[in-house]
């Protein structure tokens, strides 16, 4: 089975929480601050690789949740970080942001990786607040949330040339002609269900990757049939095969075969119609064909370059590919590619909200949790260190702003305190 897409949830590992420890000396207060940081947390990291071909192992997981981060430790050790997650998909996969659509990466080359969710920081120990003014420090800092996102990993074929037209032209017959691979065959439309690659060699150092792309038909850019869920592999190739049954052997009319997929090349992707595209005119080996060639040829007008032969037979076949190789080189391989977009979905630390809500005055966001996580509300030192916070962060003039009288009550993550300035 082809999985080409797939929805996953991705959790970053949180940071360690510092920790508050003391070293037992003659003449350090309290024995001095002692306690160790924490870890950061494991990231998620997307790496290509050549050895997968399909989405599969997405379609049965659909979370993934990389290690936390250990706490701190006495005598200034620090916590293990935590481990990464490496998801392995294959080349050519894109990613992208499920609510805004977005790609965040395109792992176009072998060995590409993108970290799509960051691990969170370990949080400082106490030996890390000790100051001439503060000489033995009660608290330590919380780690930090992980980042996290929901995607979509979408994968788009990489090949050199892509095969198109209706079903039943010959498409697969011509891919297992010139390449190793070895597509399924029958006599009836939509047998191929799922995009083939070949490798097409025609001497030493002269070889370039074919795709075949399931048939289309009217109304696939808009969801008709299979071909929506394919066009988008065509995207990626850098000139276009079209095989036109030329014998009309399903009762179609070849002309009108060539400006339909063409229209929906178009709608699907105006970039599309722009690729070079070379004519196949397959099934030469039966009578009917050769006349109604000579229609053809006249309708076009020379607008495009036409073989005729037979991928049965195996008629000009070595012709067509030795003119496309020199069309790849000429052009490039002309991929369909993306650039990196940051769509910050993440937990930002310094994401801080101070609003006023059913008469109560709220102070909420990331930052605001670590920080309580952070302080020991029994201590003098961590209560001071905790309302420094609040004033460096503008969250007291905020609270003015708002009108708040001396006396009254605020709810700061989630805990109710007493308004003094």
């Amino acid at each position: 089975m082809f999985i080409d897409s797939a929805k996953i949830k991705l959790k970053a590992g949180r940071g360690g929480d510092g920790c508050v420890a003391w070293r037992r000396e003659k003449y350090e207060p309290s024995g001095g601050p002692h306690g160790g940081d924490g870890g950061r947390g494991g990231s998620v990291i997307v790496k290509a690789d050549e050895g997968i071909h399909t989405l599969m192992d997405f379609r049965y997981k659909r979370e993934y949740k990389a290690e936390n981060g250990e706490n701190g430790m006495s005598k200034l050790k620090y916590g293990r970080s935590g481990k990464d997650i490496i998801l392995k998909v294959p080349v050519g996969t894109l990613v992208k942001d499920e609510e805004s659509g977005a790609v965040i990466f395109d792992l176009k080359n072998k060995d590409d990786e993108f970290v799509v969710c960051r691990g969170g920081k370990g949080g400082l120990g106490n030996a890390k607040f000790k100051s001439s003014t503060r000489r033995a420090p009660a608290f330590a800092q919380a780690g930090s949330d992980g980042e996290q996102r929901n995607i979509i990993l979408e994968l788009k074929l990489l090949a050199d040339a892509g095969l198109i037209g209706f079903p039943n032209v010959g498409k697969s017959t011509l891919l297992s002609v010139v390449s190793a691979a070895k597509p399924k065959i029958s006599n009836y439309p939509f047998t191929t269900l799922t995009p083939n690659l070949g490798v097409v060699s025609l001497g030493p150092e002269e070889s370039f990757v074919l795709a075949d792309i399931p048939g289309l038909i009217e109304g696939a850019s808009t969801g008709i049939g299979l071909g929506d869920e394919f066009l988008k592999h065509i995207e990626r190739t850098g000139v276009l095969i079209h095989v036109i049954d030329m014998a009309g052997t399903e009762g179609r009319d070849p002309l009108d075969d060539f400006y339909k997929i063409n229209e929906e090349l178009k709608c699907y992707n105006e970039k599309l119609a722009e690729k070079k595209q070379v004519i196949f005119a397959n099934k030469m080996d039966i009578p009917q064909a050769s006349e109604n060639l000579i229609s053809f040829k006249e309708n076009l007008k020379g607008d495009y370059e036409i073989i005729e032969g037979s991928a049965a037979t195996g008629e000009n076949v070595k012709k067509l590919m030795q003119i496309v190789y020199t069309y790849i080189e000429d052009y490039g391989k002309n991929y369909e590619t993306y650039d990196e977009v940051y769509v910050d979905t993440s937990v930002r630390e310094e994401g801080i909200k101070v609003h006023k809500e059913m008469g109560e005055y709220i102070v909420e966001g990331p930052y605001i949790d670590k920080l309580i996580r952070s302080t020991n509300f029994e201590d003098n030192e961590s209560l001071k260190y905790f309302q420094e916070n609040l004033r460096k962060n503008k969250v007291i003039d905020k609270l003015k702003e708002l009108g708040i009288e001396e006396g009254e009550s605020v709810i700061i993550g989630g805990y109710e305190f007493e308004f003094f300035n």
